[in-house]
């Protein structure tokens, strides 16, 4: 299963990530990190489930999918 949320559409995006020591004598650069959506397990009004983003979960999207 692909880690998208099949209603809306979003997505894993590659996100930066900085070191927490600010006042450090050197620069240390930390590199990038793939943030991914959060997918909760929904019920469908047909009986099954489906897995969506919580944003969709909140709006109420899933009861809309047959």
């Amino acid at each position: 299963m692909a880690k998208s949320c099949p209603t809306c559409g979003k997505t894993s995006i590659l996100g930066g990530r900085y070191s927490n020591r600010v006042r450090a004598e050197q620069y240390n650069p930390t590199g990038k990190k793939r943030r991914y959506p959060n997918l909760q397990w929904a019920p469908l009004s047909g009986g099954g489930r489906i897995k969506i983003c919580t944003s969709c979960l909140k709006k109420g999207l899933h009861l809309k999918i047959k």
